[in-house]
Order: structure tokens, then sequence, then C-alpha cells
């Protein structure tokens, strides 16, 4: 009896200093949180929601998974960065920029979460700018014409696009399809003109074509006025997988690269980066990847500063000259080769694009596994295969080489 009445407030006194915390044990935090919760809570918390946000893929590198709102900012879809929730969860915008000498500078494209470059005739390149964060913008530009390969592009981001111009007999059908978000100035082959969002630009000295700018507040207007929907579709395909806060994709494995050439430094390229020599170099102390062009760095004139990025990809695309005008086609669908840059390494791969226009070309590495990006903005430069050859990437001037044999696998448009 005695030794049943023992064991009996042994029981009783174990539940007692459990339920105090002597036992280690801890308490889930409330749905609703208190009213200005003590700091040492609230560092307890957080800790807890990050592990339930991060996966594990195979190669350790603990990545971005389900993404969740915190303190009214979410991780980007476009970055990887904490955001606010209404940018993050908003279409982003895909606007046609010129890149060409009598252009600069472009104003606004330090914003972009991503840029697409691509070569078009002339064999110039023009950028194709991603913004989810572009409200403190009051202009964008200057903006250019659009052509299919850029469309199709953006609309795997589920972007809304925005241009000025068109190559007509290419792009007219496309641009005009009711499924396909477009903001374009009224000009011939345009059947829903929202020229509210456009004006002129006071430019001396420059041509009018490098004077039509995207205004912010008429974007929004217009927008408005034609009915569509700022969310995302439910089946929304992220473009990137990034690394968790925290963490980072070295790639140590990889080779080491500081300059990116993607038409060479010879001047002969005619693939549409060679006539102004354009060029990343890495700083390791940033981890950042600079943008130059015509030999000196490349500014925005937002901010002054020179373009940077944390990656840079090389998407190799089977082109084709259409026309006596020089029009070019880009196959964007199907898949082909690849290097992404990322850290101040080199990871060659593959790109995939299969399940249709709005779904982004994925990226992966040579073993067949998503490659990881740095939290950050990226810059895509659309690598026109048969001229392959002269993209050129190494640790400094005297040690460039092609990170892509010239026998690169067809793609499909």
């Amino acid at each position: 009896m005695y030794r049943g009445k023992t064991i009996l407030f042994a029981f009783l006194l174990c539940i007692a200093v459990c339920m105090t915390g002597g036992c280690g044990m801890w308490k889930l935090p409330d749905p609703a949180p208190a009213p200005e919760p003590p700091q040492e809570e609230v560092q307890e918390d957080e800790p807890a929601q990050e592990e339930e946000n991060i996966e594990l893929p195979d190669e350790g590198t603990p990545v971005i998974g389900e993404r969740t709102e915190r303190n009214g900012q979410i991780q980007s879809y476009l970055t990887g960065q904490w955001t606010s929730v209404e940018q993050a969860l908003r279409r982003p915008i895909a606007v046609m920029i010129p890149n060409n000498r009598p252009a600069m500078p472009q104003y606004g494209l330090s914003k972009a979460g991503i840029i697409y470059e691509a070569p078009v005739e002339g064999r110039i390149t023009r950028l194709m700018a991603v913004f989810e964060d572009f409200d403190d913008l009051d202009r964008i530009g200057p903006v250019r014409s659009s052509r299919d390969y850029f469309i199709y592009v953006a609309m795997g981001y589920e972007a809304i696009y925005c241009n000025w111009g068109l190559a007509r007999p290419y792009v007219e059908e496309l641009i005009n399809r009711p499924e396909y978000y477009n903001i374009s100035m009224g000009v011939a082959g345009i059947h829903n003109p929202a020229n509210e969002a456009f004006d002129r630009v006071k430019r001396p000295g420059y041509a009018t074509e490098f004077t039509g700018y995207l205004m912010t507040d008429g974007l929004f207007a217009a927008v408005e006025r034609l009915g569509y929907d700022w969310s995302y579709d439910e089946k929304y395909v992220p473009p990137f997988l990034f690394a968790a806060d925290g963490a980072t994709a070295d790639y140590e494995d990889c080779e080491e690269t500081n300059l990116i050439y993607p038409g060479g430094v010879s001047g002969d390229n005619s693939g549409g980066y060679g006539t102004y020599h354009p060029y990343f170099r890495y700083d390791a102390e940033d981890r950042l990847y600079y943008r130059y062009q015509d030999g000196k760095e490349q500014i925005d004139e937002y901010d002054g500063g020179q373009l940077a990025v944390s990656n840079v990809v090389f998407q190799y695309c089977h082109g084709e000259v259409r026309d006596d005008h020089d029009y070019l086609a880009f196959g964007v669908h199907g898949e082909g080769d690849a290097v992404v840059f990322t850290g101040g390494r080199m990871i060659r791969g593959t790109w995939s694009r299969y399940d249709g226009d709005f779904t982004p070309a994925r990226f992966y590495d040579e073993e067949g596994d998503e490659i990881i990006f740095n939290q950050g903005k990226t810059w895509i430069c659309n690598i026109w295969q048969e001229y392959g050859e002269f993209a050129l990437c190494g640790v400094d001037e005297e040690h460039l080489a092609a990170p892509v044999e010239a026998d690169h696998a067809e793609s499909e448009h």
C-alpha cells in the first residue's frame, strides 16, 4: 500500500515538474501572438519557422521551400529575397529596353529582379527587364519594340509584357492573344493599345525612338482599364531554386570564374554580343557580378550605380535569320545547353522547358539536379547557339575559354 502511494506521488510530481519546464519540454506558440511579446520569445520562435520552410536537396544545400509571410514580407519568386507581400505575390512586368550605344543610359534597370538579354536584328542585343519592385520608379526605359521570343520568355514568368512597337509579321498574332497580358503603345499591329502607360521624356541629343518611356502611374491605370489580373495563376511555376536564408550555393567542386564574356573579346562575333563587347566581372567581397559594356561600367541613370547581379546565366538557343530585314528567331522552348555563374563558380548543365508558354525554363547541372541559385538578381544571356564558340569565361583575361563545346544540342521552337 505504501509502495503504491509512493509511485503515485512520484508520478504527480513528475507531471508538475514537466509543466514548469523542468523536463526541457517547450510550448508551441499561440496561433495569435500576444501584444508586444518579450524579445526573447520572438528570437526563439523565428528559427522554428525557418526550419519549416527549408528543403534539403541531395547535395545538402538548404533551399527555400514553401514561402510563408513574416512581418508583412515574403520571399520573392524572382530573387529569393524578402520583399513586401504586395509586390512578391503580384505578377511582375516585363519591359523591352534597348541596349545599343545611342540609347544609353537606361533608367530603372537596377530595380529589375531578372534581366533577359537576347540578340535582335542588326546583330546587337536587346534587354527585357522583369520587375516586381517598381512602385518607387516614376518611369522605366527607354522602351522599345517586341520580338516573339521575348514574349514567350515573359509569359514563362506570367509577366505583364510592356513594349513600344513590334516586328509585326512575327508578333502581331501572338501579342494580341487574349491570354497574353500586354501593355503596348498604340502602333500598327496592336489591337488593344494602352497609350496612357507611355510618354516622351526630353533627352536632348537623343533620337526620338530613345525618348519613349513606360510611366508607372499610367501602367497601373492601363492594367485596371484592360481588366488584367495582378495575381499569379494557381499553377504558377517559379523560375529558380534559391538557397535558403543564411545558406550559400558555393559549388566548390566547380571551376572558379571571375570574368564572363557572352560575346568574347575579339569583336568579330556577329551573334549579337560582339558589337558592344559586354562582360561581367565578379567581386568576391560582395559576391556580385558587375556589368560592363563598350569598355566602361554599365550605369543605371536612376541611381547612378553600376548594374550588378548575383547570378549570370548563359542559355544556349538555336537561332535562325528569318528574312532580309535580319529579323531573328530563337528556340526558347525545349532544351539546350546552359552555364550558370554564381558565387564565383561556373556550373555547366542544361535548360529545359517543355510544359508550355506559361512555365519558365529551369536549369540543371550535368548530373540532372536542379541548379541552386544564390539569392539576388539574375542576368540571363540568350546565347545564339551557332555563335556559342565566342562565349568565353575565366579567372582573368589571359585564361579565357568557351564554357560549352561548339556542337550544342538543338532546342525546339
